[in-house]
């Protein structure tokens, strides 16, 4: 069949003949196949199998298609193939049956206002699915229609859009809409059109311009912070943008800055504000000169024009205020204790308002401790009571009161001041010895000193340091004694000779350190003791009576408790061993079964012995007539020096129901009992009286009688109390 075959098919059925040379015209069979044949797109091509003919059956288009290659065979009658198989292509030709298509409906640009002619703006381009090596798909761009002016031009070979000519104004004309066309066969086939969108962007080529010369509006005086009014402006750039924004400039007539000028972002009005308070009395009018321009500058090529001005004329309104303390908090000092009735301090307020009659009255807002006095017409303080030191009212030394000043007006204002009143401190307290006993033993150095204080009511500095003194009037106290300073508010009491054991007073003069000095006479009542090894007092009873510098309220209650209990146990065991009173005894205890409250019973007691196991006696408590004394006591040694004899002890009641009525009366006794020493001090609760069983309870700390004693009751109480029957017993 020969080299391969390239055919161009049309629209006509009859595309090529195929033709082989090896056989004669009738003996050859022919067949094609390949892409429109037995592959998809099927059926577009068929051969006459004995011609050799090649048919068109199917519309061809060469947008989908352009071109076929297949493959033609040549084959004997047998079906034996006669030579290679030939490739056949066939081109299908192009025709103009497609427009030129824009890629978008519209197309949309932008351009500054005034831009020179040539400013190029944006492209437009269509694109045609012909032949492109045809003019099937030549592409012409063209302007149909874009309004009056013919502002702008369009390149027809690449769609280019520019401006033809000066002119541009946003403010005249701010979008532009063009009609462009694009037709193929270089402009004369087939065509289409699109819309071309211009904006026009705005530049700063027109200045703001007040919509009139002067301005009027009022304000209240005293007022801050309030808009006045505003003044109103016309830009004919796009509105919101900077080109449109106002700067407002108040030029003159506000020297002091009392006004305050601002821009409203949404409006582009001026608003005139209050800066500063306005007083009516002062000055009622303001003529304000101001100015007005873009916060962006003008383009150099926007006209000249002159600087946009106004006149802004403000009226102050006269308003009723507020009276006004100039001295606010009014500190002053009054000395402590100034008496009633005292003036310390006039305290008033002014009226602003000169131009109106108004009458201010005061009163008193805040006194809390209720001190002060105030004249409600002239504002004079005085003092209502003494101002004294301490008070909870007083803070650091300072007495807060607020005064209330009001006018006459309609409706009326008021004020409030504040008085600030230092209470200044008054030497009027003289130091006291605290505390009034003290405890050291008889020997010079050590142990022999004792650690002596004092307070003072009165503040600094009137207070410390403390100065102690024996007192002058008693030159003779001196060969025993000493006081030297330890600090500001201590002293150092010292024994300077040997003395005995026993209760002195030492009459001391205290002096403070205010202005004037205020000094008091008093007695220190000092316990001499026997001294140790150590310089300690071995005499644990009189140390815990009287060294009421160191004992609490706590262990003097344990001191007292301790030796009413001594007193019950001696007395009970004294009882004990009387035999006259054993049948009493059983008596009333066989009377009285169930009165368990008064009898102590040892239910199991380790270490005891089968000889404790007995009640103790409580008939002296139940019938203590039988056990009072008879004789007057002797002298107390724990007395002060300057105590007179005690007297004789109170006749105890005749029945007292238990212990507790028993001790409570004891107690009530000691503390009424003027030959005693104070309450801080061990206190003879009872006298047992010559005879007793026990002996006087002095005896087991001192030696006041020489009468033998009878210890031999002691062997009685059990076993525990033996060894002392064995001391002291006969």
């Amino acid at each position: 069949m020969g080299p391969p075959l390239l055919l161009a098919c049309l629209l006509a059925p009859l595309c090529a003949r195929i033709k082989s040379d090896k056989q004669q015209p009738g003996g050859v069979i022919y067949s094609i196949k390949g892409p429109g044949v037995d592959e998809e797109p099927l059926g577009i091509f068929s051969i006459d199998k004995f011609s050799g003919k090649v048919f068109l059956n199917a519309m061809l288009d060469r947008e989908e298609n352009d071109r076929f290659r297949l493959k033609a065979f040549a084959l004997d009658l047998g079906g034996v193939t006669l030579e290679d198989p030939t490739d056949l292509e066939i081109i299908v030709v192009d025709q103009n049956d497609n427009r030129p298509l824009f890629r978008q409906d519209v197309f949309t640009g932008r351009v500054v206002e005034g831009a020179e002619p040539g400013t190029c703006v944006m492209t437009v381009d269509a694109t045609d699915a012909d032949d492109p090596d045809t003019d099937n798909a030549v592409v012409r761009y063209s302007i149909l229609e874009q309004g009056a002016g013919g502002m702008f031009s369009i390149n027809a070979t690449t769609g280019e859009i520019c401006t033809a000519r000066p002119g541009l104004d946003r403010e005249t004309m701010g979008v532009y809409n063009l009609t462009v066309q694009a037709a193929d066969m270089s402009g004369d086939g087939l065509t289409t059109t699109a819309m071309a969108v211009i904006y026009l962007e705005d530049i700063n080529d027109n200045p703001p311009e007040f919509t009139k010369e002067e301005f009027s509006m009022e304000v209240e005086e005293q007022a801050v912070g309030v808009d006045v009014g505003r003044v109103f402006v016309h830009d004919k750039d796009l509105s919101g943008s900077p080109n449109w924004l106002a700067k407002f400039t108040i030029l003159e007539g506000d020297p002091e800055g009392a006004f305050a000028i601002r821009t409203d972002p949404h409006t582009n009005d001026g608003v005139l504000s209050v800066a500063k308070p306005l007083d009516h009395e002062v000055r009622d009018r303001f003529e304000l000169t101001v100015s007005v321009q873009n916060e962006r500058p003008l383009e150099p090529t926007a006209p000249a024009s002159p600087r946009a001005l106004a006149t802004m004329r403000v009226r102050v309104r006269d308003v009723n205020e507020v009276p006004v303390f100039r001295e606010n908090p009014r500190r002053i000092s009054v000395l402590e204790g100034t008496p009633p009735g005292t003036p310390i301090t006039t305290y008033t307020a002014s009226d602003p308002d000169t131009r109106q009659l108004q009458t201010l009255t005061y009163m008193l807002l805040y006194d809390p401790a209720d001190w002060l006095r105030l004249d409600p017409h002239t504002g004079t303080i005085r003092t209502k009571r003494e101002l004294l030191h301490p008070s909870a009212f007083l803070q650091g030394g300072w007495y807060i009161a607020l005064v209330l000043a009001r006018d006459d007006a309609e409706p009326p204002l008021s004020a409030t001041g504040t008085l600030s009143i230092e209470i200044l401190e008054v030497n009027d307290h003289a130091p006291v010895l605290q505390p009034s006993a003290a405890l050291l033993c008889g020997r010079p150095g050590r142990g022999g000193t004792a650690l002596l204080g004092a307070t003072d009511d009165d503040r600094p500095p009137h207070g410390a340091p403390f100065h102690f003194q024996l007192s002058p009037q008693h030159p003779q106290l001196a060969r025993n004694w000493s006081i030297s300073r330890f600090n500001v508010t201590h002293a150092v009491l010292a024994v300077l000779a040997e003395l005995p054991e026993g209760l002195y007073s030492l009459p001391l003069l205290l002096r403070d350190s205010g202005t004037p000095p205020r000094e008091q006479h008093q007695l220190l009542n000092v316990s001499v003791c026997h001294c140790g090894r150590e310089g300690t007092c071995e005499d644990s009873v009189l140390a815990a009576a009287t060294a009421g510098a160191g004992i609490t309220l706590g262990a003097l209650v344990i001191i007292l408790g301790s030796s009413i209990l001594l007193l019950v146990l001696v007395g009970l065991g004294a009882a004990r061993v009387r035999g006259r009173r054993r049948a009493l005894r059983k008596g009333l205890l066989q009377r009285s079964r169930d009165d368990l409250r008064d009898n102590i019973l040892n239910y199991d007691e380790q270490g005891g012995g089968e000889e404790d196991q007995d009640a103790y006696d409580i008939n002296q408590l139940r019938h203590p007539e039988l056990f009072s004394p008879r004789v007057k006591p002797p002298l107390r040694r724990d007395a002060p020096i300057s105590s007179a004899t005690p007297l004789t002890p109170r006749k105890l009641p005749s029945g007292p129901s238990d212990i507790e009525d028993f001790i409570n009366e004891g107690l009530e006794a000691a503390d009424s009992d003027p030959s005693v020493p104070p309450y801080d001090t061990a206190l003879i609760y009872d006298y047992e009286g010559s005879g007793s069983v026990a002996s006087p309870l002095s005896s087991i700390v001192s030696s006041l009688t020489d009468e033998d004693q009878d210890y031999d009751y002691l062997t009685e109480w059990g076993p525990r109390f033996r060894r002392l029957a064995d001391l002291y017993g006969q």
